[in-house]
C-alpha cells in the first residue's frame, strides 16, 4: 500500500459516516477526485482502520460479462479467503450477481468499495440502473457501506445529476482533494521551505507526483529526472488527466493551453482557441466543475456583483498542468534531443518568477485564511486579490459587515524587502479603498525577510510582515493541529 500521509479530515469525516450509521441502514457513499490524488490509499486505509469485513473490487476497461465476473472473483475471494483461487460461478446478469452479493454480505457491517467504478460504466452504461435497483430493493436495508470511488471525475459527476439512475440514493459525498502545502514536509524532511514552496508550484499536492519524486534529489534535479524526459508518467499525465475528466478533450486542452499561457478573460480565452465566447462558454463552465480552472473576481467586489461581473479572471487550479503547459510543452524539441540541463538552465529565472506568482501568493492567501482568528482583528468574508485599472494587490481579505479589510503584498525574491515596499503597499490604499469609515490592516510576505528601515515604518502603520519560515511553521501547526 502507498505510504499513507495526512488525510486526517477526511478520515474523521469517514469515520463519522461510520458512528452515526443506524441499524439497518446501509451508507452509500460516492469519492471522487483527480488521477493519483490518493483514494484508493485514503479508502483501504479507512477500511483497515475501522475492523469491519471488506470487499474492494477495482474495475477495468473490458467487456460488460468479463466485468461482471471481475466482481464476481473479487466477492469470491473476499467470502472465502481460505481457499486458493476460488471460481465464482458465471452470472448472466447484474441481478444474478447482485443478489448473490446480498445473500453473502448477510447482515454483517461489511464495507464494499466498488474502485473506478466509471470504467465499469464504460463497459456497460446500464450498471447505474442495475445498481439502483439492487440497492432499492436488496441493499439500503442492512448494514453496510457501499462506496463508488473513481478517477473520471466527469463521469463521477454525472452520476449525481438528477436524470442519474442513482440520483437521490447517496448519502453521502466526498470530494477528495491533492494534499495541503504543508503536507510536502512529510515527503521531503531535508527540503526547506523555499524548496518546499517552488516544489508545490509544480506537482501541488498530488500524492502520486510526491511519491515519484526522490526526497534525496534536489528539486531541480527531480525535474530534470522525471519532468523533462522522453519517456515516463510525466509525459504523458496531462493527455491522461483531461481524458479522465471529460470526454471529447481538443477543446477542453485548447482552453487549457490559452488560460496558462496568461489569457484570463473569456474575450482572450476565444480569440487564441479560434472559438466565440458564447461556443467557448459550456467549456469554461464544466472546467470549472470538475476543479481544472478557477474563475477570480476582486475580493473588493461587493458580494452582491461578484456573480455576474465582468472582471471576472480565469486560471489554471492544477500546479502541474501550469508548469506543464508553461515549460515542459513549449520546450519538447530540447527535451526530446535529451538537453534537459540546458534546459533547467534556460527557465531558471523565469522559474522563480513563476513560483512567486502562483503558489507563493495562493500561500499568501492561504495563511490569512488559516491565521485570521488569531492575527487579525476581524474574521474576513472573502479572501482573495485586487485588480483595476492602476492598481492591483496580491492578498486582500474584506469583511463587509464590519467594513475591515486587509492589503497585502506577496514578494518572492531573494533580498530582504526595504523601506520602500512598505511605503509602495500604502500609497495603494486611497486606489483601493476609496470610501472613508473603513478598517484597514496591511502585511506584507517576504521570502527573505525585511530590513530594519522597512519593520521600523511597517511598525508605525501597524502592518503585519510574515517571512517564508514564519508562513510555513504556520501553515504547518494548522495541519498538525487535532481535527
Amino acid at each position: 500500500m502507498a505510504k499513507f500521509i495526512d488525510r486526517q479530515e477526511e478520515l474523521a469525516e469517514l469515520n463519522r459516516l461510520l458512528a452515526m450509521q443506524r441499524p439497518a441502514r446501509s451508507e452509500f457513499l460516492i469519492v471522487h477526485g483527480r488521477r493519483r490524488v490518493g483514494k484508493t490509499t485514503l479508502l483501504l486505509h479507512w477500511a483497515e482502520q475501522s475492523g469491519r469485513p471488506t470487499l474492494y473490487w477495482v474495475a477495468r476497461r473490458e467487456t460488460a460479462e468479463a466485468t461482471r465476473q471481475s466482481l464476481a472473483r473479487a466477492l469470491w475471494r473476499w467470502a472465502y479467503p481460505e481457499t486458493e483461487q476460488p471460481a465464482p460461478p458465471r452470472f448472466s446478469s447484474w441481478e444474478q450477481l447482485f443478489e448473490q452479493m446480498a445473500r453473502m454480505v448477510g447482515d454483517r457491517p461489511a464495507i464494499l468499495i466498488f474502485d473506478e467504478f466509471p470504467y465499469a460504466v464504460e463497459s456497460d452504461p446500464s450498471l447505474p440502473s442495475h445498481l439502483q435497483a439492487a440497492w432499492d430493493h436488496l441493499l439500503q436495508n442492512r448494514n453496510l457501506v457501499l462506496v463508488l470511488s473513481g478517477s473520471h471525475i466527469g463521469m463521477m459527476v454525472d452520476l449525481l445529476e438528477a436524470d442519474a439512475p442513482l440520483y437521490g440514493r447517496f448519502t453521502a459525498q466526498l470530494p477528495l482533494k491533492p494534499l495541503p502545502f504543508a503536507a510536502l514536509a512529510d515527503f521531503f524532511p531535508d527540503y526547506a521551505p523555499a524548496e518546499l514552496v517552488a516544489t508545490y508550484a509544480v506537482v501541488g499536492g498530488v500524492a502520486g507526483y510526491l511519491e515519484r519524486f526522490h526526497p534525496e534529489l534536489s528539486l531541480s534535479d527531480n525535474i530534470r529526472h522525471h519532468l523533462f524526459q522522453r519517456m515516463g508518467m510525466f509525459r504523458s499525465e496531462p493527455a491522461l488527466l483531461i481524458s479522465d475528466l471529460v470526454r471529447e478533450t481538443r477543446n477542453y486542452e485548447a482552453a487549457l493551453r490559452a488560460i496558462a499561457a496568461g489569457d484570463r478573460t473569456p474575450a482572450e480565452i476565444a480569440r487564441t482557441t479560434g472559438t466565440s465566447s458564447p461556443n467557448l462558454a459550456p467549456y469554461l463552465k464544466r472546467l470549472l466543475e470538475l476543479g481544472l480552472v478557477e474563475r477570480r473576481v476582486p475580493a473588493t467586489l461587493p458580494p452582491a456583483k461578484q456573480r455576474t461581473t465582468t472582471r471576472s479572471r480565469y486560471h489554471l487550479a492544477d500546479p502541474y498542468l501550469r508548469f506543464y503547459f508553461r515549460f515542459v510543452e513549449p520546450n519538447l524539441e530540447m527535451i526530446e534531443l535529451g538537453r534537459a540541463d540546458l534546459l533547467w538552465e534556460r527557465i531558471g529565472e523565469q522559474f522563480r518568477a513563476f513560483v512567486g506568482m502562483t503558489v507563493f501568493e495562493e500561500l499568501c492567501r492561504e495563511w490569512v485564511r488559516v491565521m485570521a482568528p488569531a492575527a487579525l482583528p476581524f474574521l474576513p468574508e472573502t479572501v482573495g486579490s485586487h485588480w483595476a485599472t492602476g492598481s492591483q494587490v496580491d492578498v486582500v481579505a474584506v469583511n463587509w459587515r464590519e467594513k475591515a479589510i486587509l492589503l497585502g503584498e506577496c514578494k518572492w525574491g531573494g533580498n530582504r524587502l526595504n523601506r520602500a515596499v512598505v511605503s509602495e503597499l500604502l500609497e495603494k490604499t486611497p486606489l483601493v479603498v476609496p470610501d472613508e469609515g473603513w478598517q484597514i490592516q496591511y502585511a506584507l510576505f517576504a521570502r527573505a525577510g525585511f530590513t530594519e528601515a522597512a519593520a521600523a515604518l511597517a511598525g508605525e502603520a501597524g502592518m503585519l510582515l510574515v517571512d517564508l519560515a514564519r508562513l510555513y511553521r504556520d501553515l504547518r501547526a494548522d495541519l498538525l493541529a487535532p481535527t
